[in-house]
């Protein structure tokens, strides 16, 4: 149960992984296949699938990836749908659940940086830089912003692209 979390937010042990306060209570679902839990610390009980993207849904899991996966690679809502021989409405509202899955997921990571984004230090900051191709004789290239610079553009930005 390591990539679980208690998600009662009145909980001390809330978003925190691993933290040996879960249990399994029951089993659920047309095959049981699907995991009751229950925190010891604020006896709250939850679905293993709460707050993911087969929450209520009913759909085979091989076929909520495969629609991900389509999404990903850009294909539209209806090729999505004709792909994996569903509705379009299902792919919008996969869509839709994804997106504010990845809100909250990149929440969550801004949340992990504990020290402010000036006191971060990095290796590659004090490294070795080739010489640039005017250096070299070539055209002037225009000039690209530090590596310091794009680290702080990444972070401020999250972690990933956004989904659309």
């Amino acid at each position: 149960m390591a990539g679980l979390a208690c998600p009662n937010p009145d909980c001390h042990n809330f978003n925190r992984f691993d933290a040996g306060n879960l249990s399994v209570v029951e089993w659920t679902g047309k095959h049981k296949r699907i995991r009751r839990l229950y925190c010891n610390s604020c006896g709250h009980r939850f679905s293993e699938r709460q707050g993911s993207l087969m929450e209520y849904s009913k759909l085979p899991q091989e076929t909520v990836v495969r629609i991900i996966k389509c999404l990903g690679h850009g294909c539209s809502i209806e090729a999505a749908a004709d792909i994996c021989e569903v509705d379009p409405r299902t792919v919008q509202h996969m869509l839709q659940n994804a997106g504010r899955r990845a809100e909250n997921f990149h929440r969550l990571q801004l949340d992990k940086l504990q020290q402010p984004l000036e006191a971060v230090e990095m290796d590659e900051l004090h490294g070795r830089v080739s010489p640039t191709s005017a250096k070299k004789g070539g055209a002037a290239s225009r000039p690209r912003p530090s590596l310091f610079g794009r680290v702080a553009a990444w972070v401020e930005h999250g972690f990933t692209r956004r989904w659309p």
